[in-house]
């Protein structure tokens, strides 16, 4: 199971970009592939179905929508096409508000999204998207000092709250450093 892909965008298609990583060029479906610019080095969170006629690859910016895509895609009847198409409009923080109030207007909006399945979405996700941090937003500056800490045992949670007041000037083993001082207090 890939987590995330780190490499540069090769170029961008309609519905997807090319990756390349360690010399091998991978499709990578997202939301919005121009948000994305050829050349830019850049991660990729990455969810990767493997079905009996298919294999592909789904790509966020974020853990925090990929997280939210692996939820949505729990909901009966939502598959990879629709939950990818959450994330061309919306944000991670509005869908979890629509999904916590029963605000099934604001989830119609979306692109295959009717009466039925938005009832549905909400009937099965409401209270169950606390596990998704929505406050913070990990960028690329910051995935690796938070990769190092969770390989170390340390929660989420405890982390998110430290990493802004971590220097990211510094070099990784300081930026560490840094961030078990602060954890220890």
């Amino acid at each position: 199971m890939y987590n995330y892909l780190k490499g540069t965008v090769q170029f961008i298609e309609s519905d997807s970009i090319a990756l390349e990583t360690n010399g091998i060029g991978y499709k990578i479906y997202v939301a919005n592939p121009y948000s994305f610019q050829e050349g830019e080095e850049t991660t990729v969170f990455v969810y990767h179905q493997v079905k009996e006629d298919i294999e592909a690859l789904f790509g966020f910016k974020t853990r925090e929508e990929r997280d939210l895509f692996l939820k949505l895609l729990n909901v009966k009847g939502l598959g990879t096409k629709v939950g990818i198409g959450f994330f061309a409009t919306g944000s991670v923080s509005g869908i979890v508000d629509a999904i916590d109030r029963e605000n099934v207007l604001y989830l119609k909006k979306f692109p295959k999204v009717g009466d039925k399945l938005a009832k549905q979405i909400v009937l099965d996700l409401k209270g169950k998207l606390g596990s998704i941090d929505i406050t913070t937003t990990s960028n690329n500056d910051s995935f690796e000092l938070i990769s190092v800490l969770e390989s170390l045992g340390y929660k989420t949670a405890d982390i998110s709250k430290i990493v802004p007041n971590v220097d990211k000037s510094k070099t990784i083993e300081e930026q560490v450093k840094d961030a078990l001082k602060l954890l220890l207090k």
